[in-house]
């Protein structure tokens, strides 16, 4: 496996996988599978995959599920307190007066959420590493069930309103990360963790480098996303554009956490086939990885074309935004599709070490071409919101290539 720093150079995307029938492998492998049949393959290399991804899946699911609900509780309060609620996750702006001081107000209680998050993602990595999954996604489903408890209560009972909704997500946050601690400390993991020492700091210099790398490439591509719906804000008819557009962008989240939920578990695939020097194990996976992907994606896809006209409705009851999000269902099942690519060969690139590459690719798809775009094609050309979702499925395309 490369080094620290190093870029991989095993060539994981070359062959056809409908023509390797028979594939050799690696000399020394004990399964033996020169002599199976492409079908056995494929079944055995899902499984070990599934292994991984779906417990990871389900937990991103169900995490990601705590903002959908909160924003189905904001958007039944009204369009003010749903355009406000899905700014609060993001950066405030250059919006109108009225949804600047809402979103300001619910970003003030979402504090102690984002500071959640320091905590609960290197949590999440740490038990990933050991195939824990289980425990995340356990975790994850009673944070859920916490959620819609306490989200009913403050916005139904207490009429708390759009406050009410933005403390009920800070509760589930943060029994996710009591629930990830007290497992990871109090003797969930005995042979890896045994207390904090000073051993801990060894190698940090590497890690560092090997973080920044990566935080680099997964910022570039999360930040951009915002710049989005912040430029939205920007646009005519603003408080429905950001509704239109935040419904379409939660949608496409739910996609998104099954892709990296393969994200990480082809990450997990190819860094150990690679470890173990068997480099064509590594390109089989990464292709199953990518096939499986692509094929839940593609019915994702087709049930948004098919259910244009419903699928807003847990989010609005508002005609308005319901009409806008029904124009943007063929461009948001483009980008589903796309979407349920491009993690997958981010993970092959976190697996193989390729990190840098993958953030200069970020920073010339998104900022580079994205985002002028989307100036030129939004603000001179007056597409409006529409354009927004085109220019995401443009760099999601630009990146797969890249």
């Amino acid at each position: 496996m490369p080094g620290i720093g190093e870029q991989a150079n095993v060539p994981l995307l070359e062959g056809d996988i409908a023509s390797t029938i028979p594939v050799s492998v690696e000399d020394g492998d004990e399964d033996n599978e020169e002599d199976q049949l492409l079908s056995w393959r494929v079944w055995k290399e899902s499984k070990k995959l599934w292994h991984i991804a779906g417990p990871t899946i389900f937990g991103l699911l169900a995490s990601y599920c705590t903002l959908v609900i909160t924003q189905a509780f904001a958007g039944h309060l009204g369009s003010l307190d749903l355009a406000a609620i899905s700014l609060a996750f993001y950066v405030i702006v250059n919006f109108n007066f009225d949804l600047a001081e809402a979103a300001g107000v619910a970003s003030m209680c979402l504090i102690p959420f984002h500071i959640s998050f320091a905590i609960q993602f290197p949590l999440q990595r740490f038990l990933q590493s050991q195939l824990k999954t289980g425990v995340i996604a356990w975790v994850s489903l009673a944070a859920l069930i916490v959620h819609v408890t306490v989200s009913w209560l403050f916005v139904y009972r207490l009429e708390l309103g759009l406050v009410g909704t933005a403390i009920s997500l800070n509760f589930a946050m943060w029994v996710m990360v009591i629930g990830l601690s007290g497992y990871t400390f109090c003797g969930g993991c005995p042979l890896t963790w045994s207390g904090f020492s000073v051993q801990a700091f060894s190698g940090l210099w590497e890690f560092i480098k090997l973080s920044v790398a990566s935080g680099v490439m997964l910022c570039l591509e999360s930040w951009y996303s915002t710049l989005v719906l912040l430029v939205t804000g920007s646009l005519k008819n603003a408080e429905t554009a950001v509704d239109a557009l935040s419904i379409c962008m939660s949608i496409n989240g739910w996609e998104m956490m099954i892709s990296f939920g393969f994200f990480g578990a082809t990450g997990v695939r190819v860094a150990n086939e690679l470890g173990a020097g068997n480099g064509r194990a590594a390109k089989f996976a990464t292709k199953v990885s990518v096939v499986t992907s692509a094929t839940i994606g593609f019915t994702l896809a087709l049930l948004i074309v098919i259910l244009h006209n419903d699928i807003a409705l847990i989010f609005s009851s508002s005609k308005l935004i319901l009409q806008e999000v029904n124009k943007l269902s063929v461009l948001l099942a483009i980008a589903i599709l796309l979407n349920s690519v491009q993690p997958v060969l981010s993970g092959v690139a976190v697996g193989s070490g390729w990190q840098s590459y993958v953030a200069y690719i970020n920073l010339g798809c998104y900022y580079l071409i994205g985002l002028p775009l989307g100036y030129v094609m939004g603000w001179e050309f007056h597409k409006g919101v529409m354009v927004c979702i085109f220019i995401i499925i443009i760099q999601n395309w630009l990146k797969s290539h890249g």
